[in-house]
């Protein structure tokens, strides 16, 4: 079997997970091309007993059956070899009715034969957690595989922060990044298009597809910028209405790539309809998109500092991603601060600064208007960038 030099800690992850007294399936979803099938094949690589590898990513999506006759495979190799045996299925969110079929097949397992893992893959995490919450609840243990942080690129590739904050965490990107035109060439066409055409087109249904990808490209040129949904309007063509905007930034967050933070107020039901700061999932989809290079991203500081900002609210949404973590922004009036992150126990409130150390006006009236709040500097003045994004916020923050 290939060997991988890098190891991402997901793969020891998965494995203790296997190990745990409740058998679970086991599901990795992510965004498309950040190595969750390499994590599976290194998990594969440590498996002590018999493998059984398929991947639904096929021209015409395969049906129930596909599922069943791996799973049948799976079934005769553990009769066969009398070891345990792990069965790996990727891009399941291709399969129609995939997710009714595993609970039917992982049921009949649980109560006739304990000898096999099950570990599914999937790109689309509307898809996945839809099937996961309507038919297979309290059946999986869920791990989210995301884009690579500046840490693990340093590691792989040797790369400084001024690297990672221009070409982002895809991995398979990386060695094109010698050459800046090739490399945009790869992320437009093999990463941004295939995500746009298989995870988000093909599987929603999309009135207007051009739409979503003006809206896409829009928002590579307004990073970590808030935009209201009219200002939408008056800038893309067969705009349709602010409910249509609104639901196309959801598919492309659940194909991690784009996010529209809503502003931050007391009370879920206040926060609904307010104008969204757009938070691309990696930086390498701004540049790529936008053509500029990695020496603007160096010298421009305006334009440094949009790739920061973005880049701390990516790393704050994948690190905080699900239940009972959100993020938000908040602005009053002529007042705002970048992020605020809430849990049931607590409120940070973030301020991001790649100059000059100042004063944070929108943080003291935020702090006022809500005094339980933490406040936090991120750059100049505070945590360092390259402690940041070296470590899990929840550890930085204080979570």
């Amino acid at each position: 079997m290939e060997q991988y030099p890098f190891e991402r800690s997901i793969v020891q992850e998965i494995l203790a997970g296997m190990k745990m007294p409740k058998k679970l399936l086991h599901i990795i979803i992510g965004p498309r091309q950040i190595g969750k099938t390499t994590a599976a094949l290194q998990v594969a690589e440590k498996w002590k007993g018999p493998v059984i590898n398929a991947s639904a990513d096929q021209p015409l999506p395969p049906g129930p059956e596909w599922i069943r006759g791996h799973w049948e495979r799976a079934f005769s190799s553990a009769e066969t070899e009398k070891k345990e045996v792990l069965l790996i299925l990727d891009e399941i969110q291709k399969v129609q009715g995939w997710s009714e079929t595993v609970k039917f097949l992982w049921d009949h397992t649980i109560q006739h034969y304990s000898k096999i893992q099950v570990l599914l893959l999937g790109s689309s995490s509307l898809l996945i957690q839809k099937g996961v919450s309507e038919s297979l609840a309290g059946r999986f243990f869920l791990y989210r595989c995301t884009h690579w942080s500046m840490k693990e690129m340093a590691s792989a590739f040797g790369w400084d922060f001024n690297m990672w904050l221009h070409f982002g965490g895809y991995p398979g990107a990386a060695q094109l990044a010698v050459d800046e035109k090739i490399w945009r060439q790869y992320v437009t066409d093999s990463l941004i298009e295939t995500v746009l055409a298989k995870d988000v087109l093909q599987l929603q249904k999309v009135t207007k597809p051009a739409l979503l990808r003006h809206l896409f490209l829009l928002a590579c040129g307004h990073p970590a910028q808030i935009l209201s949904y009219n200002k939408m309007l008056g800038q893309l063509h067969d705009a349709g209405n602010t409910t249509t905007l609104a639901h196309y930034v959801k598919l492309l967050e659940a194909a991690f790539l784009l996010s529209g933070l809503e502003q931050y107020k007391k009370g879920t039901l206040a926060k609904k309809g307010s104008s969204p700061k757009l938070i691309l999932w990696d930086n390498a989809l701004i540049t790529a998109v936008t053509g500029f290079s990695l020496a603007k991203s160096k010298t421009d500081l305006s334009w440094r500092g949009r790739l920061v900002e973005n880049a701390v609210g990516a790393h704050l949404l994948s690190s905080f991603s699900g239940f009972p973590y959100s993020v938000y922004y908040w602005r009053q009036r002529h007042d705002e601060v970048d992020f605020v992150v809430e849990n049931p126990r607590k409120i940070i409130v973030i301020e991001v600064k790649t100059g000059r150390p100042e004063k944070t006006k929108g943080m003291q009236k935020f702090c006022a208007t809500y005094p339980e709040a933490v406040p936090v500097i991120i750059g100049s003045g505070g945590i360092p960038l390259d402690m940041f994004f070296s470590n899990d916020p929840k550890n930085v923050l204080g979570f």
